[in-house]
């Protein structure tokens, strides 16, 4: 005949072994059995969560640490927050989270580090369906990393919550994600000092999303198959540093209201980008050594954006590599180097690297062309070739616009790792197909 069964606090007492460290104790994967143990607990404490599943919500407090060696789940009951961090110096590791609620106000997340919750560490889990992966709601120095978070796509994108949602959380470091499906990868909201770093994102609305987020880092990140790469909106002193985007659909890297930028070292290409880069009203940036290959437009800038500067890039196969409208001349080379373009039919005689000949990318057919669409129907007309042929020999009558007085004789070149182009030349992504149920995104309307 079986025995009584002994109580959950008793049974983790017994299954606490005299050889462990202090503070390490084993979670039985029973109904209630977390929760018991969180509030048993001591500061500390590390708390080694059985294989199996757990229930949530629940919340942490106290410095403490969930351990899930990658076979336990805590899953939530569909309303709020699947785990709640409150207190300092909590760690949350090796777990499959999931269950939380919907509720868009009040950012239902898989993970919440609330405002007290200094110096996080949520690392190597993994978060699925939930509204909001993970939510640094004003947690300071708090690390996100080596977390594989799915999103949902039970609703339209723009109904979606974010993988990673980022308010006022100075200190935060978002490092080496990967996250597919849901709104945004990471969007990051009046915050600063921040680092993004070598996150995937795959099949988003947008990979990168800033807004009014300053002094913060973006690098060495991967954007395949989403609507826009990293939109810099309303942000200031934003490093975009060695990134990929690769078969985006609008913009490669968008800069919107932002100042005192370096985009360097970025790749844009894939044959699907309307704008490899998209400018708008934007200041006193440096755009440097990037390549932007085979988009609709290369870059796009408008809307007053000035003392920007432009040198060592490489426009490569896009269908119109420059388009700005301008009455006076604009200078893309800086210290006697310009940029490479694909379609400058040039000649270096002396070997120096620098083509002999200045580059201006549009003519005043363009500018027609840009202001009244109607007039592509002229483009065979002997007026439209006579107009260009003048426009060639005689440059005084070219109109404002870039000048490239350096142009370059070689592209820069940026590497894509086997993977990475494994998962580019795979990739499908729902808008390319014309899908009814995403969203026709407008980057520069409301968020």
């Amino acid at each position: 005949m079986r025995g009584p069964r002994l109580p959950i606090a008793l049974m983790l007492a017994l299954l606490l072994p005299a050889a462990t460290a202090a503070g390490e104790r084993l979670v039985p994967a029973e109904p209630g059995a977390l929760a018991l143990a969180i509030a048993g607990g001591n500061p500390g404490d590390v708390l080694l969560l059985a294989p199996g599943r757990h229930d949530g919500p629940v919340v942490l407090s106290f410095p403490i640490t969930l351990d899930g060696g990658g076979e336990a789940v805590v899953e939530g009951d569909k309303t709020g927050s699947v785990i709640t961090v409150t207190g300092e110096d909590v760690t949350v590791r090796g777990l499959e989270i999931r269950g939380s609620g919907s509720d868009h106000p009040g950012v239902d997340a898989g993970v919440k580090l609330g405002r007290t919750a200094r110096r996080a560490r949520i690392e190597g889990n993994r978060l699925v369906d939930n509204l909001v992966g993970v939510h640094v709601f004003g947690a300071r120095d708090s690390l996100v990393r080596d977390n594989t978070i799915l999103g949902r796509r039970d609703h339209r994108v723009n109904d979606r919550g974010n993988a990673i949602y980022v308010w006022n959380a100075p200190g935060t470091m978002v490092e080496g994600n990967r996250i597919r499906w849901g709104r945004d990868g990471i969007f990051a909201n009046a915050s600063r000092d921040n680092v993004f770093r070598d996150n995937l994102f795959r099949d988003l609305r947008f990979a990168v999303h800033f807004m009014y987020t300053n002094n913060a880092e973006v690098a060495g990140n991967v954007s395949i198959g989403n609507t826009l790469g990293y939109a810099i909106m309303f942000s200031d002193r934003v490093s975009v540093v060695g990134n990929r985007s690769l078969r985006d659909r609008r913009h490669g890297v968008m800069l919107n209201f932002a100042n005192n930028a370096d985009v360097r070292g970025n790749l844009v290409r894939g044959g699907t980008h309307e704008k490899c880069t998209f400018i708008y009203n934007a200041h006193r940036n440096v755009i440097h050594a990037n390549r932007f290959e085979g988009c609709d437009i290369g870059i796009h800038f408008t809307a007053g954006s000035e003392r920007n500067a432009f040198a060592g890039n490489a426009f490569i196969a896009n269908r119109t590599q420059v388009k700005y409208v301008g009455t006076r001349d604009i200078e893309w080379s800086h210290a006697g180097r310009g940029n490479f373009w694909s379609d400058h039919p040039a000649f270096d005689l002396n070997g120096d690297g620098i083509a002999d000949a200045r580059y201006r990318p549009n003519d005043l057919m363009d500018h027609i062309l840009w202001s009244q669409p109607a007039a592509a129907l002229l483009l065979g007309s002997p007026a439209v070739q006579l107009i260009r042929h003048a426009q060639a020999n005689f440059p005084a009558t070219l109109p404002g616009g870039v000048v490239d007085s350096h142009p370059l004789m070689l592209p820069i070149e940026i590497a894509v790792s086997p993977d990475i182009a494994r998962i580019e030349a795979e990739t499908r992504p729902a808008w390319l197909h014309g899908s009814p149920s995403d969203d026709d995104t407008d980057p520069l309307a409301g968020h």
